[in-house]
């Protein structure tokens, strides 16, 4: 019998002040058996973090080993500590079924493609425009001019590379655009690219 629940990834991005966050809670919500792929830090954990939520938090010595023997799928070393993503508890929710979730930028989307490009279906959302982007991000009065500027610059440079991804979302009307991603979620993990070919015609043809 041909297994229907199949592991695969959704790959998030877009611009800070776009809406990715609220947009994922909707996808919470709506789809089954997903796992959120949170990043693995050297730094010591803050009072108000949580192992295994925040971060997975691991000493330099142990990182280090992962880096050694390809446990990273990608990894930097920012002020003396490492940060990376770890592909022991994507394959371990791979193999589970689960769609595994990232909300990554441009460059993380590159790396992922390049390592796991068949089990990857990507969405790139944005606001209609960068006037709205930059309004929204004032509104949230959370960051100060020169950060907002700094977003969206970063933001221009983004959005060259929508077409990289499987979907663009454009953010306007927050029903319609949670509508989208959840229907995307939902679909991600029937891709034919995420079955052996192999496999697939031996188990059909019985």
């Amino acid at each position: 019998m041909i297994n229907e629940q199949i592991g695969g990834i959704l790959i998030i991005s877009g611009p800070s002040g776009c809406g990715k966050s609220t947009l994922l809670k909707e996808v919470y919500k709506n789809v089954n058996n997903y796992y959120f792929s949170i990043s693995t830090t050297t730094r010591d954990i803050r009072d108000n973090e949580t192992n295994g939520v925040d971060y997975f938090y691991i000493s330099q010595d142990e990182f280090k080993e992962d880096i050694k023997n390809g446990h990273f799928l990608e990894w930097a070393k920012v002020h003396d500590n490492y940060y990376g993503t770890s592909l022991k508890p994507i394959t371990k929710a791979l193999k589970k079924g689960k769609l595994v979730i990232f909300d990554i930028d441009v460059q993380g989307h590159e790396i992922v493609r390049k390592k796991l490009d068949n089990l990857v279906t990507s969405v790139f959302i944005t606001t209609p425009t960068l006037v709205q982007l930059e309004s929204r991000l004032k509104n949230r009065n959370t960051d100060t001019i020169e950060v907002i500027k700094g977003r969206l610059e970063n933001a221009q440079y983004e959005i060259k590379y929508f077409q990289k991804y499987d979907y663009l979302i454009i953010n306007d009307d927050f029903k319609l655009a949670s509508s989208k991603l959840v229907n995307i979620a939902q679909i991600a993990r029937s891709k034919s690219t995420l079955y052996d070919k192999e496999n697939m015609l031996e188990q059909w043809n019985k």
